[in-house]
């Protein structure tokens, strides 16, 4: 079959490089790809955001399937405009999405699911906002309700911080439509963990847990960013852990989508905060985290198109998935500035020999080509991953292969995986 991954980022290097070993795959398409998918696929000048231009490509080429990396194709309708032009694609449709593409709306679904979450109110009134974290003190979490590049949340540790959060982003327009409404919430205290399990509308796959490292620099310092990098398995994830998020948050949200008219389908992130009294939600993503899609591809022992194919078609019964039990680990390595304005045009080298240190492979995730040169084109550039026997192994064979890559401009944590290994 014919398959296209819609995106260009270290995501869908990854799926493009899972999809590409897969012996039903018999031809592979990106939009818009970037330099590194290039070698395993056919990279199409398209935007991911570009719903039309991809559907009339799809039906040009004969497309037979399609793989929705970034969730704002997901968040705009891309898997209904797709259907309609009967093509079928993995990710949820617009209505769906929306448990991603409003902060809001997914905290309301997990009130009516009864899913342990942090308490929260809603604000389309600044004012109203401000004096709601007045009277609950801090710290205390702000939201921007729409999608915001993994950059509209703000963990205020005092009142003034979540009070200037709230005027960014309702006042002042930092992330547009998508500020106009916030969500303020209860800081919740414990670890983070990101699970993940596919979903037909029915029935859910469980996949595996990971660990993400949201703010810039080591010791979890500096501005959240979109991931500084992630490793897979998380000790704090054990079985049990996993079951509880299966039977009290996962199960749950999929029964109760379906009873409000917006089945799920596709691949369901649950962000987590694992405290004392167990996991409790925080937030949703409807498509592949980014970097942990990258651990967890590496990790994926089964082939994982028809996963995707019975995730779409509604018979995840009737599959199941196996992994490596080796751990896996990605540091990322992005521009200086980020997640500010990144520099950009650098030259890029030395990825070759990154990847001659046992068990690493290096995806891309910001990158483009000029004057026959790779260069830095994004915040988030390269996700460099390692796999070995020991996540101690593992880190030293990332950071390894970073050593390898020369770029004036990078800078990548020093510390992924600290939790676990210290």
């Amino acid at each position: 079959m014919k398959v296209l991954v819609v995106g260009g980022g270290g995501r869908e290097h990854a799926l493009v490089w899972k999809l590409k070993a897969s012996p039903l795959v018999s031809s592979l398409y990106c939009a818009p790809g970037n330099p590194g998918i290039a070698n395993s696929a056919t990279c199409v000048p398209i935007a991911a955001s570009d719903v039309a231009g991809i559907v009339d490509f799809a039906k040009q080429e004969g497309i037979g399937f399609v793989v929705v990396g970034p969730e704002e194709p997901l968040t705009l309708g891309i898997v209904d405009a797709l259907a309609e032009a009967g093509i079928p694609a993995f990710g949820p449709d617009k209505s769906a999405a929306r448990l991603e593409g409003s902060k809001g709306f997914m905290k309301d679904l997990a009130a009516k699911a009864g899913v342990p979450t942090a308490k929260y109110q809603r604000f389309t009134d600044a004012e109203a906002a401000k004096a709601y974290i007045r009277a609950e003190g801090a710290p205390i979490v702000v939201k921007a309700d729409g999608l915001a590049a993994g950059k509209g949340v703000t963990v205020a540790l005092t009142v003034d911080e979540a009070i200037a959060a709230v005027s960014e982003a309702m006042e002042d327009g930092r992330f547009g439509a998508a500020g106009a409404e916030v969500v303020v919430e209860e800081f919740l205290e414990g670890e983070e963990v990101s699970f993940f399990a596919l979903v037909d509308g029915k029935t859910a796959l469980p996949l595996i847990g990971a660990q993400d490292h949201k703010r810039a620099f080591d010791g979890d310092q500096g501005p959240n960013t979109g991931g500084m990098g992630a490793y897979s398995p998380a000790p704090i994830f054990t079985l049990e852990m996993e079951r509880r998020t299966m039977e009290e948050i996962v199960l749950p949200t999929v029964r109760t989508m379906a009873a409000e008219g917006c089945a799920f389908k596709g691949v369901l992130f649950a962000g987590l905060m694992i405290t004392k009294a167990g996991p409790k939600l925080i937030e949703y993503n409807v498509r592949f985290g980014d970097p942990e899609c990258e651990v967890l591809m590496r990790r994926m022992q089964s082939d994982l198109f028809p996963l995707l194919v019975a995730s779409q078609k509604g018979t995840l019964g009737d599959v199941d998935v196996r992994w490596w039990e080796d751990p896996a680990l990605v540091v990322i390595l992005a521009g200086a500035g980020y997640p500010g304005e990144p520099k950009k045009g650098g030259e890029i080298t030395g990825i070759e020999a990154a990847d001659s240190v046992d068990g690493v492979m290096t995806f891309h995730a910001g990158t483009t080509t000029k004057d026959g040169k790779l260069v830095a084109n994004g915040g988030r550039v390269l996700a460099v991953t390692a796999m070995a026997p020991t996540l101690a192994e593992a880190r030293t064979a990332a950071y390894a292969g970073v050593d390898k890559i020369q770029w004036a401009d990078g800078f990548c944590r020093r510390d992924i995986a600290w939790r676990a290994l210290g």
